[in-house]
């Protein structure tokens, strides 16, 4: 565990101290977040956020192959000829072709049929490196029945996670801290899969990578949380949604297929429960988007101000409270799935009901109304005041941005 921990600091420390670099680059780039209609923030804010988070976790697995703990996660010993394992270099390379093609969108603003390709190729790579979903954990595995099935639902899969995360982002904070908390369930979960299936060597692939992505977040949060000095912007949600796909895939095939009878049989479903879990919250604003767009008429792309956070600030809460909120929830879902490695479905239904009541309360109750608690405080940089055009004070054009 020790390992793992200094690969989640490393992670942190170096998407920490990289931040403010990023957000150079964003300045100097024009990679701004204009103030729209739709939109929270008040003041333009710089983007890039994701440049930080990929040195982060590039630095951290580097790291990581040099220990000797890990070695298991980069060479495999078949027949007794050893192997480089190319597997967690396919996630860090797919994750630097999209943290590339988020970069070019916040910069340039691309549209989405060329970032759906840029998508489609990223996971491909990840794919031809072997992270592919060979079968579904579905108490008996469901095994794929051909190798072109095999990679289209490992793309589909891993499109939708890089969808769904960057839907969700749309307050200070909201998406790494989400991924921080469900990716540290998953990071718990992985962890004693491998101490159960190979007590004799505890290196993981999808448990180092999780470690990473936690570490990431938790290094880019302090510039993120409101009032954010950056946001992550494509070039980071991508990432996430990448990097915590491609965990899920790889641990499918750590799975116990021999647990297939009785109650006994809803273990067996972590793996595809969990990594739902974790983004639970990113796939259902992502679908209640779509069909909501489609049938208004309009692209299922069509930005909206009808996103669950928007629905959060809309109740009454403030900034900060929504965000806190929308972590509980998160916390409810991910940690009640790993729950059931080591309690009884009865007992984890009566836990995950009276945790869901109280998140219920915080959501609903006298907290959105009552009070400055976690109300948020105003910038140090506020907006400055709005000044009428003149012949000295030409109107400035928006700068772009892409937030759907």
């Amino acid at each position: 565990m020790r390992v793992y921990l200094l690969v989640m600091l490393v992670a942190a420390a170096v998407t920490f101290l990289t931040t403010p670099f990023a957000r150079w680059v964003a300045m100097r780039t024009g990679a701004i977040t204009a103030v729209r209609a739709r939109d929270v923030h008040t003041v333009p804010t710089p983007r890039l956020g994701g440049v930080a988070m990929l040195l982060g976790l590039a630095v951290a697995v580097v790291l990581a192959s040099q220990m000797p703990f890990l070695e298991g996660v980069f060479v495999r010993d078949v027949g007794g000829v050893p192997y480089v394992d190319s597997r967690v270099w396919g996630i860090l390379g797919a994750a630097a072709i999209v943290c590339l093609l988020g970069v070019a969108d916040d910069i340039w603003d691309l549209d989405w049929m060329t970032k759906l390709a840029g998508q489609v190729l990223a996971a491909g790579l990840m794919a031809a490196q072997g992270v592919v979903l060979y079968t579904l954990p579905t108490g008996d595995l469901l095994t794929l029945p051909s190798s072109r099935m095999q990679l289209a639902v490992t793309i589909l899969v891993v499109v939708v996670a890089m969808n769904a995360v960057n839907f969700v982002d749309g307050l200070d904070g909201l998406a790494a801290g989400l991924v921080a908390i469900g990716g540290t369930a998953f990071f718990l979960y992985s962890y004693v899969l491998t101490l159960r299936t190979n007590p004799d060597d505890y290196s993981s692939l999808a448990t180092l990578v999780m470690a990473a992505l936690v570490g990431v977040c938790v290094g880019f949060l302090p510039h993120n949380f409101n009032p954010a000095r950056i946001f992550m912007g494509d070039s980071g949600s991508m990432v996430l949604g990448l990097v915590l796909s491609g965990a899920a895939i790889v641990v499918t095939g750590n799975i116990d297929p021999g647990v297939t009878s009785g109650a006994a049989t809803l273990p067996a479903y972590i793996p595809l429960l969990l990594p739902l879990a974790v983004i639970l919250l990113p796939l259902l604003d992502m679908g209640m988007a779509v069909v909501r767009r489609v049938l208004a008429g309009k692209s299922p792309f069509h930005p909206d101000r009808m996103h669950l956070h928007h629905r959060m600030l809309a109740i009454g809460h403030s900034h900060r409270r929504a965000v806190l909120i929308l972590y509980v929830w998160t916390a409810v879902f991910a940690f009640g799935a790993v729950a059931l490695v080591y309690w009884d479905v009865r007992t984890v239904a009566i836990g995950l009901g009276v945790a869901a009541v109280v998140a219920l309360l915080l959501t609903l109750g006298p907290l959105r109304t009552r009070g400055r608690f976690l109300d948020d405080q105003e910038p140090t940089t506020a907006a400055q005041p709005a000044v009428p055009p003149s012949p000295t004070n030409p109107p400035r054009p928006a700068v772009p941005s892409k937030e759907a």
